[in-house]
C-alpha cells in the first residue's frame, strides 16, 4: 500500500468508525469506502505562490448561508493537460486553504466544490496535491456548514484527482 492508498484507507476508517465523523449513525451502518480517482502524479504540484500585498479579507458564504472570513494570500498558476489554470489561495487561521470547483462537478464530484490544504515547502512555493482533494463535510449531509468556493476558484478544466461524489 503506497502513501496515498494508506491515507485514503485511514480516511475511510475515520468516516466509518469515529465519533467525529461527519457521517451520521445511519450512514456509518452502510458505509464501505469513498470513491476516488486513481492517483494522478501530474496533479501533484509544486507551484509558486504569487503573494498579494497587502493581503485582503474576503467573506465566503457557506452552504447554510453563514458567512466566514478568510485572508486572501495570493494566487497559484499551473497547467492541467496543457490548459492554464489559476486559483486563489486563502488562509483560515489553520494554514492555507484552497477551495475550488472544476469541470468534473457536479457529475463526478461534489457540485459545491472540493477543498485542499496546500503546504509551504519552501518560502514562496506550495505543495498542491490534487490527489488529496476532498469533499467538505456538507457533501455527506446537510447538518454541516461549509464555505462555497468563490467565483474566482471555478475552473473550466477537469481536475481528475482526489475524492469523487459521496453516494
Amino acid at each position: 500500500m503506497n502513501v496515498l492508498e494508506h491515507f485514503r484507507h485511514e480516511k475511510d476508517q475515520f468516516l466509518k468508525n469515529e465519533h467525529e465523523s461527519p457521517l451520521d449513525d445511519e450512514q456509518k451502518a452502510v458505509f464501505k469506502k469513498l470513491d476516488y480517482y486513481p492517483e494522478n502524479p501530474a496533479l501533484d504540484l509544486e507551484v509558486p505562490l504569487e503573494v498579494i500585498n497587502p493581503t485582503r479579507q474576503v467573506v465566503m458564504i457557506t452552504s447554510t448561508g453563514d458567512r466566514r472570513e478568510y485572508t486572501q494570500m495570493g494566487v497559484i498558476r499551473f497547467q492541467v493537460k496543457g490548459v492554464d489554470a489559476v486559483l486563489q489561495v486563502y488562509e483560515d487561521g489553520y494554514g492555507y486553504f484552497l477551495p475550488f470547483v472544476d469541470a468534473t462537478a457536479p457529475q463526478e464530484t461534489y457540485g459545491a466544490g472540493r477543498y485542499l490544504e496546500p503546504e509551504e515547502i519552501r518560502p514562496g512555493v506550495l505543495h498542491v496535491n490534487f490527489n488529496l482533494a476532498y469533499n467538505p463535510y456538507c457533501a455527506y449531509n446537510n447538518r454541516w456548514s461549509c464555505p462555497i468556493p468563490p467565483f474566482e476558484n471555478r475552473l473550466k478544466v477537469r481536475i481528475e484527482a482526489g475524492e469523487k461524489k459521496f453516494h
